[in-house]
This record gives C-alpha cells, structure tokens and sequence, in this order.
C-alpha cells in the first residue's frame, strides 16, 4: 500500500504565544505504518510551516509523532497525492 494523504482543517487555536495565527488547515503525507512522513500547517493570519525527514522540527513544532490512520477514520478528508505536492512545493 502507497502513501496516503489528507488535508484537515482546524478551527482552534494553538494556545500559545502564536495563538494570534489563527486557525489552520494542515495537509498529511502518511506512511503504510500510519504515521506522518510530511506535514503542512498553513495557518489564517500567519505563516506556513513544513515538517518532512529533512526537517522535522523547529521553534514553531513538529512533524507529528502520532500515528493517524488507525487513531480514527481519516477518510473524509483523504485527498489526492497531487493537492498534497502541489501545496509542499508551492509553500516551499
């Protein structure tokens, strides 16, 4: 089984000295295991911050450790491997 990808919208905050971002919609690459290998925060009134092997974390966060698919039924919000690309590359 290949990659599977997801783009989930967020309507909280973040609860911390950033929280004047606003909201946020982040986009998953997610390995056969379930977990993340590429991760996108594009956040309302802020910037757009990427985690993937290269860089996987910074002062802002992280890319997720939790394993997503078997956490729960991610299927409504699966979406195409090139949505996904096209935001990585042009958020890059």
């Amino acid at each position: 089984m290949a990659s599977r990808y997801f783009k989930r919208r967020w309507d909280e905050f973040r609860g911390d000295e950033h929280a004047h971002w606003g909201a946020s919609t982040w986009l998953f690459e997610v390995a056969e295991d379930g977990y993340p290998v590429r991760q996108i925060e594009i956040y309302d009134d802020g910037p757009t911050l990427r985690y993937g092997s290269s860089h996987n974390e910074d002062e802002h966060g992280f890319l997720s450790n939790a394993k997503l698919v078997d956490t729960g039924d991610w299927t409504p919000w699966e979406i195409a491997q090139e949505e996904f690309d096209l935001t990585w590359t042009s958020t890059g």
